[in-house]
This record gives structure tokens, sequence and C-alpha cells, in this order.
């Protein structure tokens, strides 16, 4: 089977009434993201062997679950339970799975894949980067704003199948959809890195 209808048979039955649905134990879905088959093998080629799927959403806008996300940086990771450990904190409650910012460099070190399953064009909420930005470091909140206004701002449109990659800490945005049935995409987080004991990523 195809692989993106192989995608669409994993992910039907996924509740999509919020405006991300953090996916774990997804029947199929490991299989789909393993390092021999196309999504993990493009991690691979940026993170090498040891890459691996630590999180993953799926985002779905439609007519009646449509929103806008302002601009912000991605500083998160998701772990099985909370536990204090030096350099991780402050911790918060997503979806009801722990979400913790680790020391800034591991989130430098990873990669993000979004996984097309409808068509992006300009209308239908392609991701919108500021260019560069991941190579600035943590970004204060406060100056995220005049960050954007000093940067190249790129349009990320697709098609159905398309793959996106960008380093995880780049600058991002998205306006809501307008006028299409679906704008769906999986956005995974990869990473190489193995976290101190006793923490654990959360997976998939």
């Amino acid at each position: 089977m195809p692989l993106l209808e192989e995608m669409d048979e994993v992910l039907a039955a996924c509740v999509r009434d919020r405006a991300g649905v953090r996916l774990s134990g997804t029947a199929g879905l490991a299989a789909l993201l393993g390092p021999d088959k196309q999504i993990g093998s493009v991690a691979v080629a940026h993170l090498g062997p040891e890459a691996k799927p630590v999180r993953a959403i799926l985002f779905d806008k439609t007519p009646g679950t449509n929103w806008a996300l302002g601009w912000h940086q991605d500083r998160t990771i998701a772990l099985r339970m909370r536990v204090e450990v030096p350099g991780y904190s402050p911790w918060s409650i997503k979806s009801g799975i722990p979400h913790v910012e680790p020391p800034f460099g591991l989130i430098e070190r990873m990669v993000t894949l979004r996984v097309h399953l409808d068509d992006v064009p300009p209308d239908n909420a392609p991701l919108l980067i500021a260019r560069g930005s991941h190579r600035l470091g943590r970004i204060p909140e406060a100056e995220i704003e005049a960050t954007v206004a000093r940067s190249n701002v790129a349009q990320c449109c697709a098609l159905r199948g398309d793959i996106w990659s960008y380093s995880t800490p780049i600058l991002h945005a998205s306006n809501a959809a307008s006028g299409h049935a679906h704008r769906r995409v999986l956005q995974v987080d990869f990473s190489a890195d193995h976290l101190p004991a006793p923490l654990r990523w959360y997976g998939i």
C-alpha cells in the first residue's frame, strides 16, 4: 500500500476536535516513521542513525475546527513522567502529557518533519517560518516580534505527500485556513539524543 494511503488509514480514527492532537500508541504509526521508511529516512539524513521520533502531533484545520497560530519557538519536549533533573525546567502539562524545557542545545539538535496529507496552497494555512532564526539560540518572548520583522519570512506551501523538514527551534506561525475541507499535517519531532536517567522521551 502506498505510504499516503497507509498514513490515512492509520490516522483515520484519531480525534480531531482540538487544534493539535498529540499521538501516542497509535497502532501502525511507529512502523511508518522507522529509519528505513521514507519519513524516518529524512530525519536520519539530518541527525544520523540514532534519529528517533520523540513526539507526533496531528493538525487538522477544517471549516469547523480552524485556528491561527502566532509566531513562536518550540522549546519543550514530551516526557513519560515528571522527574526533577538539573537543567530541565519549567514543567507543564499539555493534553495530559508532561512537558519540560530541556537545555536549549538539545532543542537545537532536533529536527521537525511535517508530512502533508492535503494540498497546502497559500490560502490553506501553510507554515510560515522566519529564515535563519534557528541560528539565534533561545529567543526571549519579548524579542520574537522584532526578530520576525528583521527576518525573511517564507511561506511553506506543499502538495499532498510533500515532507518539509526544519530545525526545531526555528520561529514559525500559521494563519487560519480559508475555503478548504481539510489541512491535515502530521508533525513529528526527531532527536538523536539520549536523555539523562531517569527521564524518558514520551515517544509515539
